[in-house]
């Protein structure tokens, strides 16, 4: 049997092969609240231009209303021979209000609904996601404004190059979270046109007011071109981008923690919250929230890149390909907010060592650069003669086995005669960091003010 809601040209029914890879049910049934707003915004505007008569109208959307609680309450029956969500909800209005359901197709096809529902709940999405980043970056101020002045390694080549602050590590994150914030915000606002009303391609003959539909539906205004309208899925890889470069921080981040809470490193200390154990080594305290964080990003970026590759051949407009968008979609949308709350729950749990990291900070001549800066800023002498003497006195140290402020002047100043006693108010890490006063420093009055400052935007 040929599907009654498109078959009139077909006399035998599908393949069982061909109804599993056509429909989208199993996946798609998620855009059900969309695909019911967008039904009863169109219905509203067929009634309101005369296309449809007020009691269809009326019977359309009270017949909507009860397919919503339906699937709010689990009693709805999807059906896979029904395609996809839309069929579905069609077959179902067709059973409740009788033949007022086939005039709600009016107008529209399933290229541009499939299109608007996707934006609807791309946006929600997206809504959901910046609220939830802004919980990250108040978890990651927070954190920053209580250690301010707690003095760890930086790092370049993950070898301990200059003392900076934990407050001033957590801030960076902040800003990138930020940023990734700004590219929700873009790409929101860039999605926020309404297909509905392209039809499946051309437009419509129908006297519609895509302006009365774009409007409830809190779209900024219609799409322009119907072509563009129906074969578009730039907003779906504009957001999966968002979500790759937002992963790819959190895996940074994901893999500090791993590396903070070794044994080895010990910086940081995550609960039983935030931690596992394992099956034979009673010992283990393993990071495997950070350790999944750090993994889900492959997953998101697997999506974007299989969308891509799905759209690079596809001629306007639509194309059953097109179906592919959603599954990987969803999926990574799933692993990103998932990502998202574990991380704020890992920085709002995890407490530093600070004794830890001040002693690691100090390790390795970290405070060499100081030594430079100083030789540089009281003695006039040029940086690179001054990089020279450094290394003289810094290969002194380590020969002695003796960190730089625990060499004696008389050292130094064998290496360079001009060295007074004020090189030793530069050479301790807590000296360092205070130093470190310019715009964007590490400097402890410079994290202080900027946490602060982060904390108070983000209440708004």
């Amino acid at each position: 049997m040929s599907n009654k809601m498109w078959g009139g040209r077909f006399v035998a029914g599908p393949d069982a092969v061909m109804e599993a890879i056509n429909a989208s049910i199993d996946f798609d049934r998620r855009l059900w609240q969309q695909d019911i707003a967008g039904s009863k915004a169109h219905a509203a505007m067929l009634a309101e231009t005369g296309i449809l008569t007020p009691e269809d109208a009326k019977a359309i959307t009270h017949g909507l209303d009860t397919i919503a609680s339906e699937i709010e309450s689990g009693s709805f029956d999807f059906s896979t021979a029904l395609e996809d969500i839309h069929m579905n909800v069609e077959s179902r209005l067709s059973e409740l209000v009788g033949p007022a359901a086939g005039r709600l197709h009016t107008a529209r096809s399933r290229n541009d609904q499939v299109a608007t529902d996707f934006r609807l709940y791309v946006r929600d999405a997206l809504d959901r996601l910046d609220t939830a980043l802004a919980a990250l970056q108040r978890a990651l101020a927070g954190k920053a404004a209580a250690h301010y002045d707690a003095v760890m390694p930086g790092f370049t080549h993950l070898q301990a190059a200059q003392p900076v602050t934990f407050g001033h590590h957590l801030l960076a994150y902040v800003e990138m979270t930020g940023r990734d914030r700004g590219r929700v915000v873009d790409a929101r606002r860039r999605l926020n046109e309404s297909p509905l009303g392209s039809a499946a391609l051309a437009g419509t003959s129908f006297p519609i007011d895509r302006e009365m539909t774009a409007k409830a539906l809190g779209f900024d205004r219609p799409t322009a071109n119907s072509l563009d309208a129906v074969a578009d899925r730039d907003f779906v890889l504009e957001t999966l981008s968002a979500l790759s470069i937002m992963a790819m921080h959190l895996s940074r981040f994901a893999e500090e923690i791993v590396i903070w809470s070794s044994a080895q490193f010990g910086f940081v200390h995550l609960s039983d919250a935030w931690t596992t154990g394992s099956s034979i080594m009673p010992q283990k305290r393993n990071p495997d929230a950070a350790e999944l964080v750090r993994a889900k990003t492959g997953r998101i970026f697997g999506a974007m890149v299989g969308l891509l590759t799905v759209m690079k051949g596809l001629p306007l407009t639509y194309s059953k390909d097109m179906q592919e968008d959603k599954e990987p979609f969803f999926d990574a949308l799933d692993a990103a907010e998932l990502a998202v709350a574990a991380m704020t729950g890992m920085v709002s749990d995890m407490e530093p060592n600070r004794e830890r990291m001040q002693a690691a900070a100090g390790a390795g001549y970290s405070t060499a650069t100081d030594l430079a800066d100083w030789l540089v800023r009281t003695l006039n002498m040029p940086f690179r003669e001054a990089h020279h003497v450094t290394g003289r006195v810094v290969g002194l140290a380590a020969q002695s086995g003796r960190d730089l402020d625990a060499l004696a002047l008389d050292d130094m100043q064998a290496i360079e005669p001009r060295i007074t006693a004020e090189i030793f108010e530069v050479l301790g890490v807590e000296n360092s960091v205070k130093s470190r006063t310019s715009y964007g420093g590490t400097a402890p009055a410079n994290v202080k003010a900027q946490a602060e400052a982060w904390l108070e935007k983000l209440k708004a």
